[in-house]
């Protein structure tokens, strides 16, 4: 099992997320992202309106996924 921030990907706190994959992780970010734009959180706002620029780009945002991939395998397991 891994750890990542929301931060780490892409987000706005420092919320940690925990998860086996990067998959998964990635799904966790995702979710507290929605949660975070429902309650009008103006930083994770600003965090997904940036991520959505990337998204307008396939080459941009597939590059995106792979850094992240990347780091999530690089990081240690947790102990």
């Amino acid at each position: 099992m891994k750890t990542m921030t929301c931060k780490q990907l892409g987000g706005a706190c420092d919320l940690e997320f925990q998860a086996d994959t990067f998959e998964e992780i990635a799904a966790m970010s995702k979710q507290h992202g929605m949660e975070m734009f429902q309650k009008h959180d103006d930083p994770h706002v600003k965090a997904m309106n940036a991520m959505q620029q990337l998204m307008k780009s396939a080459d941009s945002m597939n590059e995106w996924f792979e850094n992240k991939r990347k780091e999530f395998n690089e990081l240690p397991d947790n102990k």
